[in-house]
């Protein structure tokens, strides 16, 4: 796919026209452009305040937009989270708990009701849901590595057949964006979620960015070698350390061309070989030092987790560059057409990450760096530049505000609320505005072995309830401890606290309609072969 050429493409005059006065044009709708990475989280993002990476684009819609600095996902997996987003609606609601699950794509979702009320809606990049897409006039979604997509030369199925593409995922997916935007009829509103697959693991940067923070030393975070004292066994049994989950081959691409070329089944190997051959060049010639510093044996205890945590900060980062200069190319192009402040711009991704916090990579737990997804919205007809909103909000409520920013009704079954009066209001919280949001995680038996939990967060406080094969509880202060490093469920000092916490659970576990989560869990799964005899 060649990259677009934004001097060809037609300038589209209708937010002009509908602004004219003396007209009897109703106002132009706005377009929706819902931009979504892969396991992207806070910090990692320069406008959140990391000291990690810049990410010039993503601040650039922070300072010209708002800031939610509270937005939590409401089940920290990439499918689930999905679901939520497109329904409104709890993983217990929509269906899609795990990623096991298979999305019903019959059900009610936001794309749907705003095709049905005029506007154009597409989606391309990653889908995760099993089930083919519904509600769009165009979708091209990511296939291949069950259905994660590759970051070369990418697979992807495009209204219905298989595609394959040349060059590197996330500029791909840019170009398929702008070749949507450009080819919505002009006047019609447009509705894009535009779902990257950066950074998700295994963190392969374009070729541009191989090597790019080779001699970078990152700061370790002051919990990279947590011994989980005083908490439960969720937290000591869990299979996603940096320490001893990493693997050689695929997370720290310690295989030689020559392994590669020679074991063809190997997964690691099956991507190299996608590279073009001045691609595969540039990839030997960047992690040569780092597999020979690897081999030298040198590197032991500490100082090899140390180590480990400095070759994944180099490649997740990296790939985040790239998804940031996309946004940069989408923006440049909307403003072109003169689009760029009629676009409600959001981004997000499907949950945080554990970027060494812990000891730890990945998410699944309810604990504040996975938990808690980036959020920042720009929108001049009605978001104040520069805002920031301490609203407790989730990722249910996503689908809601477009609907209410497009003058769609809300349907009553949705869970989530708009945030549009918060964004109009300069981020500050209504009165009447909820006191706690809600986490509900299922996947387990499964990878990374994190037990089932759910629980509220509030404003200083975190309630989680470990459940399924144990029965544990805890509770973080988390204006004190946020780092979340002292269980204090059991302290005598918290028990008002606790009290207070436990009936908050209860009255919002009625409001979701998620009343005995254990039960309904169990109902759930049974039957389930990966399941059995784990009620």
């Amino acid at each position: 796919m060649q990259k677009l050429g934004y001097t060809l493409m037609i300038p589209v005059a209708a937010a002009g026209i509908a602004g004219c006065s003396g007209t009897d044009e109703k106002p132009q709708r706005p377009n929706i452009l819902f931009i979504m990475t892969d396991d992207h989280t806070t910090q990692a993002m320069s406008c959140y305040g990391s000291s990690l990476i810049c990410t010039p684009n993503m601040d650039r819609i922070a300072r010209e937009g708002i800031r939610f600095d509270n937005c939590y996902a409401t089940n920290a997996l990439s499918g689930p989270s999905r679901a939520c987003i497109l329904t409104g609606k709890f993983s217990h609601v929509n269906g899609f708990t795990d990623n096991a699950s298979t999305f019903d794509a019959d059900q009610q979702t936001f794309p749907k009701l705003l095709r049905e009320s005029g506007y154009r809606t597409g989606i391309v990049g990653k889908w995760h849901l099993i089930s083919e897409p519904q509600g769009f006039d165009f979708w091209s979604i990511l296939s291949g590595q069950e259905e994660q997509g590759d970051y070369y030369d990418p697979d992807f199925i495009e209204n219905g057949k298989p595609v394959r593409e040349k060059g590197y995922v996330s500029d791909i997916i840019t170009d398929k964006a702008i070749e949507f935007i450009s080819s919505t009829s002009e006047g019609q509103p447009f509705c894009l979620m535009f779902h990257h697959k950066a950074p998700h693991r295994n963190w392969m940067p374009a070729p541009k960015h191989l090597g790019v923070f080779k001699d970078t030393v990152f700061p370790e975070p002051s919990t990279l070698f947590d011994d989980f004292k005083g908490r439960g066994e969720a937290s000591k049994s869990q299979d996603m350390s940096i320490a001893s989950t990493f693997t050689e081959d695929w997370d720290l691409k310690l295989m030689t061309r020559e392994e590669m070329l020679k074991d063809t089944t190997n997964r690691l190997s099956k991507v190299y070989r996608r590279m073009p051959p001045e691609v595969q060049a540039k990839w030997d010639e960047v992690y040569a030092e780092r597999i020979a510093e690897y081999r030298s044996g040198k590197l032991k205890g500490k100082d090899l987790v140390r180590w480990k945590y400095q070759q994944y900060m180099q490649d997740y980062l990296a790939t985040v560059l790239s998804v940031d200069e996309s946004i940069g190319r989408v923006m440049e192009y909307l403003d072109s057409i003169g689009q760029l402040d009629n676009t409600i711009i959001v981004y997000t991704s499907d949950q945080g990450f554990f970027l060494g916090e812990h000891g730890w990579f990945d998410k699944r737990f309810m604990y504040e760096e996975c938990q808690r997804m980036p959020l920042i919205v720009r929108y001049p007809e009605a978001i104040e530049a520069g805002s920031t909103s301490s609203a407790l909000c989730m990722n249910v409520d996503f689908a809601p505000t477009f609907l209410d920013f497009a003058g769609v009704d809300i349907p009553s079954d949705m869970q989530g609320v708009s945030l549009r009066k918060v964004m109009e209001n300069g981020g500050k919280t209504p009165e009447d505005w909820r006191k706690a949001v809600y986490y509900h995680y299922y996947e387990y038996p499964a990878e990374h072995s994190v037990k089932r939990h759910y629980g509220i967060r509030t404003e200083d406080c975190k309630l989680i309830h470990f459940y399924n094969d144990i029965d544990q509880w805890e509770m973080y202060d988390m204006k004190a401890d946020p780092d979340e490093m002292e269980n204090v469920f059991d302290a005598p000092e918290y028990a008002g606290k606790r009290a207070e916490m436990m009936q908050l659970l209860d009255s919002v576990l009625v409001e979701y309609g998620d009343t005995d989560p254990s039960e309904q869990e169990k109902v759930l799964y049974h039957g389930d072969r990966r399941y059995t005899g784990r009620k």
